[in-house]
């Protein structure tokens, strides 16, 4: 992108949500034009502010890129967006989910420091001494999260997490709360990670944040763009949910909308190959693959269903990865919940470093992705639908 085409960042008093576009539209002008297209998409995606309930930013990317691909484009009640392609078929949703862990300024304290309100499910020691940006009616504003000083931690303290989110405060640089305000700063305002897409030394691994699940809005747009160029036997309905970090809401009102015969949810998988890692807690592996859910905390996955992916895999020679994680939720759990019993999968991309501010996905999983399920929408005709639907016990 031209450097004219850049626009600086407004300093009137404005709406936030022209301040969360304007953070978008900062983050154009650093993407890389030696990048390929879906580098390019991913770094977009993975910038692109959005937390629960402020997904503007993301929703306006989806919308301007599914537009073209698209037969046509609805919303639900709550925000997400549902794109189309066939009018024919059995009823596809294929969900990711928009939003990214964040938080909300709860109080401005009188000396000019904030708490905040966690939107998700962070862990405590995520959140300290760490970068934000709050999102403001006068542009985005930096801050970073305090830190005990080591000169005052007495040695009984020094290996315990001392900083709880109880305690977690922001520092924006503001001398007292009239300043914060001045800046721009009031309670509710979004607070997001302040971390930037980068491609790890070379390496075909990315580093950014909001994988979780921005990486299933990108393998959307790469599908959509597959099937806007070829036949599919089915009525295909792309959802980009809100609300899922904060109880799957987006996917519970858009499958509404839907009401799917099948659904197919797209998440970042939870990986073990790092330090520290029990077999049992987890089973993806970086660069191995796309991941299945045998078992969440949220949902079973429909078994007939299963076996269909494991047999496209076969056929493609994908590496396909099976996960069972006690700990996770994800919108799957609603979608086969709709229309009396969607036939439900979750599929994932391995992530490591999930719920932080930093994370990292495999390019090459996620390729195999996006051609695992170009493979597997290919083979849901009304037969196989009707199949996976069918719980009627044999002769």
């Amino acid at each position: 992108m031209k450097k004219s085409k850049c626009k600086r960042f407004r300093t009137g008093a404005v709406a936030w949500r022209t301040s969360l576009l304007a953070f978008v539209t900062f983050g154009l002008c650093l993407v890389a034009t030696a990048q390929d297209q879906t580098a390019q998409l991913l770094q977009l995606l993975s910038d692109a502010p959005g937390p629960p309930g402020f997904e503007e930013p993301v929703r306006k990317i989806m919308v301007e890129r599914m537009t073209p691909l698209a037969d046509h484009l609805t919303y639900d009640g709550l925000g997400s967006v549902i794109a189309t392609q066939g009018d024919r078929g059995p009823r596809i949703m294929i969900d990711a989910h928009m939003d990214e862990l964040g938080a909300l300024v709860r109080r401005i304290t009188p000396d000019g420091y904030l708490t905040m309100q966690m939107l998700g499910g962070w862990l405590d020691e995520a959140l300290v001494d760490q970068r934000w940006i709050i999102l403001g009616s006068k542009g985005p504003v930096s801050a970073t999260s305090g830190l005990r000083d080591a000169h005052l931690a007495p040695a009984e303290d020094r290996n315990k997490l001392i900083n709880t989110r109880d305690a977690i405060f922001l520092d924006i640089g503001a001398k007292n709360a009239e300043e914060a305000r001045q800046m721009g700063i009031q309670p509710g305002d979004p607070v997001i990670p302040d971390t930037r897409f980068t491609i790890l030394n070379g390496s075909q691994n990315y580093l950014g944040k909001a994988w979780d699940d921005r990486v299933g809005c990108a393998i959307i747009l790469d599908v959509m763009r597959h099937f806007a160029r070829g036949p599919h036997p089915n009525q295909l309905f792309y959802a980009a949910t809100v609300q899922e970090e904060i109880g799957l809401r987006g996917a519970h009102t858009a499958a509404d909308v839907v009401k799917p015969d099948v659904g197919i949810a797209l998440e970042a998988g939870v990986t073990r190959d790092i330090p520290g890692v029990k077999p049992e807690e987890a089973q993806e592996v970086l660069g191995g693959g796309p991941g299945i859910f045998l078992f969440n905390s949220s949902q079973l996955p429909n078994r007939k269903f299963v076996a269909l992916t494991r047999l496209t895999a076969r056929e493609k020679s994908i590496p396909l990865q099976e996960e069972l994680i006690v700990i996770y939720g994800d919108d799957g759990a609603e979608i086969q919940k709709s229309n009396g019993g969607a036939a439900t999968i979750t599929l994932t991309v391995p992530t490591r470093y999930t719920h932080g501010h930093n994370g990292v996905i495999n390019r090459g999983d996620y390729d195999r992705t996006v051609e695992l399920l170009v493979g597997l929408i290919s083979k849901l005709d009304a037969t196989t639908v009707k199949q996976l639907r069918d719980f009627a016990p044999g002769p």
